[in-house]
């Protein structure tokens, strides 16, 4: 007979091992929160519930770990987790759900009588979270490995970063209350960080008996520790003008207990999670929140790269332990961070590789003095680096000479923005960047779309000198919302270079449709990978990269020259895989709403009475490509402006999304037939309508007339093709008459042309 107590005693005599780390409870606990929500946790639904053990951290109340133990294999875990009292699993995650109330828990299922047969599941259920995610391997564990994996896990780091971006907001009301310039607060928050690292300053400057001694001390804590890390001379001197503020703002050096809450609050709040999530761009990610009430940076083109897209750039250029990394728009040092990081893991440990990686092989330059200030402070909390960042302009030859002998082999840059004329082109950024690394180094830019886009002038130079030079191996287009959190609305894409090897003339470049990361908007927050999706997404994309995989709607290999467009969308196919009988279903429904409010009940009725039972299937397999000029006639619409559009019963289209497009009426004569389709090449981009009747389109948009008979049904049935093309375009890649042209389509085919019986039928077919 099965004898759960021997399973039981496997477990116990696993965790007493650790007994100086652990506390072990059995049954119950004598915590009083535990076993308030373990009052209504019955595996059967009627009250106390009874976990085999219930084990606490003595140095971490937060983590919780809960066991249940069954004595058949057999009894692990039911088909759908929801048979609490006979399955092991099932029971453990039960008990999970009721204390991730108020613990982060993780819940191990056992199962077996013997340590040969031995099954072991793991689940971790942060607090406040719906659901647990499976963990760690099938078997018992030491309890530092659950506590660093727990620490570690991308599930924790979500948590603890949602934690960080409440306590920055918090922050930086606290900060503007007290009058310190948006400026100064992160070069304030970096000083503080430095000097909590000595430890003689975090043990006495709570003793300090008035602010102006406290400030004093925290300013020259800081230049002791950069001089002790060998910064001196007039590096030394510029980073001591940059914290030299916090001796002489009013509120800092005056007022009593103000720097000290403060030291508190970050000590607690950031530091911490400094030591828990090591190589992460605390400062950078500071920086972006401050600059989100601030607009004093704008003008200088500053939009910093969330940390993700960092660490994606380590990732796409494969950086190692043996890896040189080198950026020439440093910032707050984001990217060297993230090389940082990667480098380390690939040490495996190596104690002397890691201390020549941060010695040696991290190499940047800053402009701007502030910044510069930043940079230096950062590597210098993810402990060296710093001596390696250059203060001055990446395009002095002085500076040039210093990082190139360096040998850098793989650059990464997010250069500043050109936002007028005058301004330095992003493409002259990269080729400073290439300029510097050895010959076939790795070099990734994430630069505005509308350079990959441009195919004349001194962007068009620009680009055949580098491929002159450079091999163009790859373009992302990256989402739209990329810069959100900087508040800074440009559509991005990162362009991917092997240096010192001219583009070949046959070669296929990577072109990868990267607008779906998983992070989405949150009030306050800003774009967060809420669901946690984004190391999937990340895997897919490096993978596609790798290997230079084609995959429908997602990347393709095409051969390009520079007078073309560098991107995804240009040569990329449709997936048509995704499109469904909805989506013709949704046109319809606004077709038919529109003729409605329109008060036009004869199209109305007449287009319902051609209803018919037939059933037809979308196998888009066996459809073929057509250009849109092959079918229409692509026409322009007219310019109208405000003040010639009185009122009247001519219908406008405009470039919107709803209405079949109609945005007014006015007294105008119409220009185009009814019988048509419109598309918008701008504002709504892709947006396409069929028109039943005479209008007025706005220049914005294309008229598409028919070189076949077309009626209602088709030019519903092409209406939703169409719109299957929108994800091509964007704020920087508009749809216009020449590029509408050359496009193509995806139609039902037979004998060789569109089968516009079959669109016809499709239609009428449709529920509605």
């Amino acid at each position: 007979m099965a004898n759960e107590r021997k399973t039981e005693i496997i477990v116990r005599n696993h965790f007493n091992k650790f007994l100086a780390d652990i506390d072990i409870e059995e049954q119950k606990s004598d915590n009083a929160k535990i076993d308030k929500l373990l009052k209504t946790a019955s595996k059967k639904g009627n009250g106390q519930g009874y976990p085999e053990f219930l084990i606490t951290y003595k140095a971490n109340s937060d983590l919780l770990i809960v066991i249940e133990c069954k004595a058949e294999t057999t009894k692990h875990e039911s088909l759908n987790k929801d048979k609490y009292s006979e399955y092991a699993v099932d029971g453990a995650l039960l008990y999970a759900s009721y204390l991730s109330k108020d613990f982060d828990v993780l819940a191990i299922a056992v199962s077996g009588e013997n340590k040969r047969e031995l099954k072991v599941s793991h689940f971790l259920h942060l607090k406040g979270e719906k659901q647990a995610v499976n963990k760690f391997d099938d078997k018992l564990l030491p309890v530092t490995d659950y506590l660093n994996g727990y620490l570690k896990s991308p599930e924790k780091f979500r948590q603890d970063y949602l934690a960080l971006l409440d306590f920055t907001k918090k922050l930086n009301e606290k900060l503007h209350s007290h009058k310190i310039l948006e400026s100064q607060r992160s070069l304030l928050i970096s000083c503080i960080l430095i000097a909590l690292d000595n430890t003689a300053f975090k043990t006495s400057y709570s003793s300090h008996k008035t602010p102006t001694n406290l400030a004093n001390a925290l300013v020259q804590t800081v230049s002791n520790e950069l001089e002790s890390a060998n910064i001196g001379g007039k590096k030394l001197e510029n980073l001591n003008i940059q914290f030299s503020f916090i001796k002489t703002d009013t509120s800092l050096s005056t007022k009593s207990k103000v720097l000290k809450e403060l030291i508190d609050e970050i000590d607690e709040n950031i530091n911490q999670f400094i030591k828990t999530h090591e190589y992460f761009d605390v400062l950078g990610q500071l920086y972006i929140e401050f600059l989100r009430y601030a607009n004093s940076d704008k003008g200088l083109g500053i939009v910093l790269t969330p940390p993700h897209i960092t660490e994606l750039f380590s990732e796409l250029a494969q950086v190692n332990k043996n890896s040189i990394a080198f950026d020439n728009c440093t910032g707050t040092g984001g990217f060297l961070i993230s090389a940082m990081k990667k480098m380390i893991i690939d040490a495996k440990g190596d104690v002397d590789k890691i201390k020549e990686i941060k010695k040696s092989q991290l190499i940047g330059i800053e402009y701007q003095s502030h910044i510069y200030a930043l940079a230096v402070s950062n590597m210098y909390i993810h402990q060296d680096g710093k001596t390696n960042i250059i203060n001055g302009s990446c395009f002095d030859d002085k500076v040039i000479s210093e990082a190139k002998q360096k040998k850098p082999t793989v650059g990464f840059l997010n250069p500043p923005y050109k936002s007028k004329k005058t301004d330095i082109e992003e493409l002259e950024f990269v080729l400073n960047n290439l300029d510097v690394l050895v010959d076939g180094g790795k070099c990734l830019a994430i630069v505005p779309m509308k350079i990959a886009l441009e195919t004349k002038g001194k962007i068009f130079e620009l680009k055949k000198k580098i491929l002159e030079k450079h091999t163009l191996d790859a373009v992302f287009s990256m989402p739209d919302e990329l810069f959100f959190n900087s508040k800074v609305g440009v559509v991005s894409c990162i362009m991917a270079f092997t240096a010192h090897k001219p583009h070949p003339k046959t070669k296929e470049t990577f072109f990868g449709y990267f607008k779906n990361d998983g992070f989405e908007k949150r009030k306050h927050k800003g774009r967060i990978d809420i669901n946690g999706t984004w190391e999937k997404i990340k895997e897919e994309w490096v993978t596609l990269y790798i290997n230079k995989k084609d995959k429908a709607g997602v990347s393709v290999n095409k051969v390009v020259t520079a007078d073309e467009e560098w991107c995804a969308e240009a040569y990329m196919k449709t997936n048509y895989s995704l499109l469904l009988e909805n989506d013709f279903i949704t046109t319809i429904l606004n077709y038919l709403s529109f003729l409605v409010k329109e008060g036009r009940f004869d199209l109305f009725n007449t287009f319902i009475k051609q209803k018919n039972n037939e059933i037809f299937e979308i196998n888009t397999d066996k459809w073929e490509f057509f250009e849109l000029n092959q079918i229409f006639d692509v026409k322009k619409g007219k310019r109208l402006t405000k003040a010639d559009m009185e009122k009247g019963n001519t219908y406008f289209v405009g470039s919107s999304d709803s209405n079949n497009g109609l945005t007014t009426k006015i007294e105008r004569e119409a220009i185009f037939k009814s019988n048509t389709i419109t598309v918008n090449y701008d504002g709504s981009v892709a947006e396409s309508f069929y028109q039943p009747m005479p209008y007025w389109a706005l220049d914005s948009v294309n008229v598409l007339y028919p070189k076949f008979e077309l009626n209602p049904f088709i030019g519903l049935f092409i209406a939703t093709i169409i719109r299957q093309e929108k994800y091509r375009f964007n704020y920087g890649r508009k749809w216009g008459k020449d590029r509408m042209e050359k496009s193509k389509i995806k139609l039902p085919v037979k004998n060789g042309k569109p089968d516009y019986i079959f669109m016809d039928k499709f239609i009428k077919s449709m529920r509605y």
